[in-house]
């Protein structure tokens, strides 16, 4: 896959198929799109091309938003790159480009610059300047700039409407299950592991301290989860705390894994956690013993979960 940093930079010799979004997630929704893309410009001998953003247009348009997003942009062009994509181009969002309309949108980048042959899109999709343009626009656009419209329905996208925002809501209820069914794998994490205050060390559960240098990245709801890496070449499971630690009187937030099975120095290596259940809320325990206790049982429902995996 070719990864393209700007509308600017992409060319190619051949008709391109296109669809255009954010695809935050890269949900089962956003999956069915991208399939239906492939196909299509396998069958037309055509590349196959995405068009999406960054920063998320939310960022840019709306003073103070506080979105958060599923996905770094590294992760979301991991995501993008697995699913046999010609080409990614992610281009700048800025005010500029948001006040283009929907003609200026589809002459000038679309026709002149992706040398567009048919685009596929969501049944929801809405684009240029206030996002006033529709299907209905695209079909007339696309019969005066002579390419094809295939629109994708909600049905066949997914009969539930799978939908970035339902993710988020799940996630920050801690319905990792839901949200894991949406997105068609297991949420995850990447970020650095740092040295902490070894707190966990002390009481036999040592941690690793993930630092998500990403302020956009949307942490779950905060909690204990069992979860997954792949750590030194092989699959690792694990209990990871996202909270404040109270029982120790701390006030930052943190993001801590005691890793079963596995003994290693993992500081200042990038690791990708996956989260696979969410097993209990965080709480205050009256003393460090019962805190113990907790972990103790947090990590017997851990092994049994991973025995039958």
């Amino acid at each position: 896959m070719k990864i393209f940093n700007s509308i600017d930079s992409f060319h190619s010799d051949k008709k391109a198929i296109v669809t255009i979004g954010t695809f935050d997630g890269v949900h089962v929704g956003h999956q069915k799109i991208i399939e239906r893309l492939v196909e299509n410009a396998r069958n037309r001998n055509a590349e196959s091309a995405i068009l999406t953003f960054f920063p998320h247009p939310r960022m840019v348009l709306q003073d103070q938003t506080e979105i958060r997003l599923l996905n770094t942009i590294d992760e979301r062009t991991s995501l993008l790159e697995k699913k046999g994509l010609d080409n990614l181009i992610i281009h700048p969002f800025d005010k500029a480009f948001s006040r283009l309309t929907a003609e200026e949108f589809v002459k000038n980048i679309l026709v002149d610059q992706l040398n567009i042959e048919k685009i596929v899109i969501g049944y929801d999709h809405r684009f240029g300047r206030n996002r006033t343009a529709n299907i209905d626009d695209l079909i007339e656009f696309g019969e005066k700039y002579n390419f094809e419209v295939e629109q994708i329905s909600a049905q066949e996208i997914q009969e539930a409407s799978v939908s970035s925002t339902k993710i988020r809501t799940a996630l920050e209820e801690g319905n990792i299950a839901l949200a894991n069914q949406f997105l068609g794998y297991s949420y995850f994490l990447t970020g650095v592991v740092q040295e902490g205050k070894q707190l966990g060390r002390t009481i036999g559960f040592p941690t690793a301290n993930l630092k998500i240098v990403e302020n956009y990245k949307l942490i779950p709801k905060e909690g204990v989860y069992i979860v997954e890496s792949n750590l030194e070449g092989r699959k690792v499971y694990g209990m990871m705390n996202i909270g404040t630690n109270p029982t120790f009187d701390e006030r930052l937030l943190s993001i801590e894994i005691h890793f079963l099975d596995f003994d290693a120095d993992l500081y200042n290596q990038k690791i990708q956690i996956s989260l696979l259940k969410y097993l209990r809320p965080e709480q205050k325990f009256e003393s460090v013993a019962l805190l113990k206790t907790q972990l103790e049982i947090d990590k017997n429902q851990t092994l049994q979960y991973v025995e039958k995996l």
